[in-house]
């Protein structure tokens, strides 16, 4: 006996099933039950994708991955109502405050100006009385202001010709040959390391500088030609940057990141690895193990820091720290989660405020023993909320594998208590890659191989520079001047 509409029963419909004996009454039941079962299942299956879909929704910049450009507007709008409530807070209005020291322009000693110019009253504001010329005497203290101006700009072309002469002795021809440092190119190092310093460092576009050139220096470019200048950069740097990945690769700590880039329309990878003095830039295919493998090498032995990104678990946890920033973002979604799951993320949030405090202490003793004594009770309370909260449970069943996560990784948490030179966060890579990614974002990635080999390198050379506090443009330089030479590459590590 089938019934088509269990739901839709009626008074007189079951009487009937009733009267019909108790045969038909059991199977009816039991047509009841699967169909409630059924109903139970797909309920669950709903429920379930339910809360995935509130969690998706809960994401932003503050507790995921996501960039700060794909926030919805109400996460913009809270995030600069909590920015407008704490200045509140601070009673501090915009722009320098009351009794701070001041940081104006200072003025230029007097043997690094190019004119000095005298100006003088032509008449005296009490009686009229004209000055005349035998008057006007430099006084003692006088009114002082310096203008910084450019002359007019334009490029210097010289024509170099090389003539041949006929000897009278053998009446053989000698032609003479160009100096070294002119080399074969048409444009000199100058110019060229202006162009490549603003095409990698101001991430101007090749049409652009272009542009860029005629109006600046008053010399007409090609894109052609600007490319090629790219070129000669990219084939100076291979000794310097094989230099700097074996100076940095050789260092007791480094940084790790990744982020997208595209070749040609196609996904890539654009990898880091970066020290407090030097950085090095790799674009590879993929975010697998094996493209770290080959950034670092399969024998590592320094200490890498790093987000929590599959492609860095075989590390052994030991020589590993993981980025701070990343499981104080995660404490924080789990905090706007509900019941077990509010309460974990809120413990987490509490203890890794006082992890940064304690660091931000440290800045200033220097004391790591202070450090590592301090840090006991923190550890030991974060260990004691981790293990509770990776037990199987439903009420843990949100944010128990993130805990299980830390707990496997557990050395990694805090190597940076007790080795030099290792820090809590990941920001040194991650301040690597702001200006690669804006430099993406704008010229949409490369277009050969060659233009990925010319953007590893002279990111690398940009960075490093930054870094060390030294001068893009002076490298350059000095570099395609060695170029031209033939002479030993500059070092950049």
């Amino acid at each position: 006996m089938a019934w088509a509409n269990l739901g839709g029963v009626e008074r007189s419909e079951a009487e009937a099933i009733y009267e019909a004996g108790k045969e038909c009454c059991v199977e009816f039941i039991l047509e009841l039950a699967q169909a409630l079962e059924q109903l139970t299942v797909a309920n669950a299956r709903l429920g379930e994708r339910v809360g995935k879909l509130e969690e998706q929704t809960r994401q932003s910049s503050r507790n995921s991955s996501k960039p700060p450009s794909q926030d919805p507007p109400a996460t913009r709008q809270q995030r600069r109502a909590e920015a407008r409530a704490k200045a509140k807070e601070m009673l501090r209005k915009a722009g320098g405050q009351p009794g701070h020291r001041g940081s104006g322009r200072k003025f230029a000693p007097e043997d690094q100006l190019d004119e000095i110019v005298d100006h003088y009253p032509d008449s005296c504001h009490g009686c009229g009385h004209e000055f005349g010329m035998q008057e006007r005497v430099p006084s003692h203290r006088f009114g002082r202001h310096q203008v910084a101006d450019l002359p007019p700009t334009s490029v210097i072309l010289t024509e170099h010709r090389t003539h041949r002469l006929r000897c009278l002795r053998c009446a053989a021809k000698t032609t003479g040959v160009l100096p070294g440092e002119i080399g074969c190119s048409a444009f000199g190092p100058r110019l060229a390391a202006a162009i490549v310093s603003m095409t990698a460092r101001n991430r101007i576009s090749r049409r652009d500088m272009t542009e860029l050139a005629r109006e600046l220096f008053g010399i007409s470019l090609s894109v052609g030609a600007l490319d090629a200048i790219c070129q000669r950069a990219a084939v100076a740097l291979v000794a310097p940057h094989e230099q700097l990945v074996a100076a940095v690769l050789a260092s007791p700590a480094v940084n790790l990141d990744e982020t997208g880039w595209h070749t040609a329309g196609e996904g890539r990878t654009l990898w880091t690895a970066t020290t407090p003095e030097a950085a090095i830039f790799r674009v590879a295919e993929d975010r697998h193990r094996d493209r770290l493998e080959e950034l670092i090498g399969k024998d590592f032995e320094g200490i890498a820091c790093s987000d929590r990104w599959w492609a860095y678990d075989h590390l052994d946890p030991c020589c590993r720290q993981v980025c701070w920033q990343h499981i104080y973002r995660d404490f924080r979604r789990h905090a706007e989660g509900l019941a077990l799951q509010k309460a974990f993320g809120e413990q987490g949030l509490a203890l890794t405020e006082r992890l940064f405090s304690l660091w931000g202490a440290f800045g200033e003793h220097q004391d790591r023993t202070r450090l590592t004594d301090e840090m006991e009770p923190i550890q030991a309370e974060l260990r004691e909320l981790l293990e509770h909260a990776a037990r199987k449970s439903k009420r843990t069943r949100l944010h128990r594998r993130f805990a299980a996560n830390l707990l496997k990784i557990w050395p990694a948490l805090f190597t940076f208590v007790t080795v030099e030179g290792v820090e809590p966060t990941n920001n040194a890579a991650e301040r690597s890659l702001r200006g690669p990614v804006i430099y993406r974002k704008l010229s949409h990635g490369t277009r050969s191989d060659d233009g990925e080999r010319f953007i590893e390198r002279i990111l690398s050379a940009s960075v490093t520079c930054r870094l060390q506090h030294r001068s893009l443009f002076a490298y350059l330089v000095e570099l395609f001047t060695a170029q031209a030479r033939g002479d030993p590459h500059p070092a950049l590590a």
